[in-house]
């Protein structure tokens, strides 16, 4: 069965500059063995399922995938699906707010203008980091200990472990190998750049199973907005900012982070690169 299919760049300052991901809509009927066998093809750090709604509020539901795993939330993907479900012809019921049923509950993706922006769920795990779990990461990351400005369990979904480092250019020289800590890992890595920069923190972030070694993602909006609750709370930015991520990669990833009224917003652009059909078996 053909299923209508979007692939939407993420973040980037100008289209293909983000992150991809991969939206399979009408996904209906697909069995969760056919879900991940299409993430993993897919390749991309993440590859999203849209269906029905079936809590009260939802414009649609979505089930993430990274690879073979599925995530409760996910920060680029959830706009991503947002654009790709509205190019497909879906129609909020609040014409500025699309509201997203996940594992995590519902997110609202505010439309403004070119750019989407999430409101993150909570932290299902904030506080320092155990001495032994930071060991365990500065090792995989190839800096001493002393490097690190401070370190915070920053997990809304994915699981990310946040090192603050003193600078972007910090940020950018890390050579991450995991060869020496099998496990699975979500490590995120910050830093400020210089005042009067066009952006004001550099990030990057590190994911992988038990297979030793690590892929880097382009451009992480869950990983943004953990550290954006992070970096506000402690008196380490204010909002509104902009942060870089992808740089290393050669991307141009731009997150923008506002805070309202005591809620926190994460977004960026989202652009519809491939739009087509997808050929999924049913269950």
């Amino acid at each position: 069965m053909n299923r209508r299919f979007r692939q939407v760049d993420v973040f980037g300052e100008v289209a293909c500059s983000g992150n991809p991901v991969a939206v399979v809509l009408d996904a209906e009927g697909l069995d969760d063995e056919t879900l991940r066998r299409f993430s993993v093809w897919s390749n991309l750090s993440e590859c999203t399922f849209v269906l029905p709604p079936t809590a009260p509020g939802a414009d649609y539901r979505v089930r993430i995938f990274s690879l073979s795993t599925e995530l409760p939330f996910a920060g680029h993907p959830t706009l991503g699906t947002a654009r790709a479900w509205l190019d497909a012809g879906g129609r909020p019921a609040d014409p500025g707010v699309v509201v997203q049923e996940c594992a995590a509950g519902l997110i609202p993706v505010r439309i403004d203008g070119e750019l989407l922006a999430f409101s993150p769920p909570p932290r299902i795990r904030s506080g320092a980091v155990d001495a032994e779990t930071l060991a365990a990461v500065t090792g995989i990351l190839g800096i001493d200990r002393e490097q690190v400005v401070d370190a915070e369990w920053l997990d809304n979904g994915p699981g990310w472990v946040g090192v603050l480092l003193d600078s972007a250019e910090a940020v950018l020289r890390v050579r991450p190998d995991a060869s020496q800590h099998p496990g699975r890992w979500d490590i995120g890595v910050i830093g400020p750049h210089p005042a009067g920069s066009e952006t004001q923190f550099e990030l990057r972030a590190f994911f992988g199973d038990d297979d030793e070694s690590l892929r880097e993602d382009p451009v992480t909006g869950s990983l943004n907005a953990s550290a954006a609750e992070w970096l506000l709370a402690t008196g380490r930015a204010t909002a509104p900012y902009l942060a870089a991520q992808g740089t290393a990669m050669g991307r141009r990833g731009r997150v923008h982070v506002t805070s309202e009224d005591g809620t926190l917003w994460v977004g960026g652009r989202a652009d519809v690169v491939i739009s087509g059909t997808a050929q999924l078996p049913t269950a």
